[in-house]
């Protein structure tokens, strides 16, 4: 059995290692992970200690862009992404059962590192880690408001012009972490269900301007776009809400 994984995507198919580990089963298992660096790298102590009553399982994990405190063999075995490269490193037999969950171009790009192996279609189980309406996840019955200028509208700073609503607002660091934030002050449209999990809902149009990532997405958006839920301008930008 293969568990793949990048970023949040390690929540479902954690369990499914737990149910392993519970059963005390002898397949052969292999927990493939993808993350950034240690510092978002979700679960990683608890992988490793759930792994340890597994008789026969073995991890790899791959970090993108190591930290200069993250050594190769300590957390993590190979710099970079996980691709049909690593599958050859490890191997991956024909008969496996792989399950797979994590964005969806790294699914996409899975799926397609798996098949040339040889691993039949009906052998390989996604996790889609998506969803459907609402696109504000558990609010409810909330009054629609005209977007407007918050209350603490500063004369400085970089604006931030949304386009299809017709204000611009300042950027106020003190105050806001994300575009997203500034957008809800303004109760401004925008969807989004990465608090959920659920990533790259809030992808919206960059007509303008840069933007800076904090946290670093692991998926980028396509470009002309940004994901409001982690970015800040940088200097006056203009976004297609």
């Amino acid at each position: 059995m293969v568990l793949v994984s990048a970023g949040i995507g390690a929540t479902p198919v954690l369990a499914m290692l737990y149910a392993l580990a519970a059963a005390r089963s002898t397949r052969p298992v292999l927990w493939l992970h993808a993350a950034r660096d240690r510092q978002h790298h979700p679960f990683a102590a608890e992988v490793r200690r759930v792994m340890l009553a597994l008789t026969n399982g073995r991890s790899y994990v791959c970090y993108s862009r190591p930290g200069s405190r993250d050594k190769m063999g300590e957390g993590f075995d190979a710099t970079g992404h996980l691709s049909r490269s690593v599958l050859d490193v490890v191997g991956i037999p024909r008969e496996a059962d792989v399950y797979l969950c994590g964005p969806p171009r790294f699914m996409a790009d899975m799926k397609e590192a798996f098949a040339a192996l040889d691993v039949a279609p009906q052998r390989i189980h996604v996790e889609i880690f998506n969803g459907s309406e609402p696109m504000t996840p558990g609010v409810v019955g909330a009054a629609t408001r005209a977007p407007h200028l918050p209350k603490d509208d500063a004369n400085t700073g970089p604006l931030v012009s949304f386009a299809r609503s017709g204000i611009a607002v300042h950027w106020k660091p003190s105050a806001y972490q994300s575009v997203l934030e500034l957008a809800e002050a303004c109760d401004v449209p925008a969807r989004w269900s990465c608090r959920t999990g659920v990533c790259h809902n809030c992808e919206s149009g960059l007509i303008s301007g840069v933007v800076a990532y904090l946290p670093q997405p692991l998926e980028k958006p396509a470009d002309g776009n940004l994901l409001v839920c982690c970015s800040q301008p940088i200097g006056d930008v203009v976004i297609d809400l």
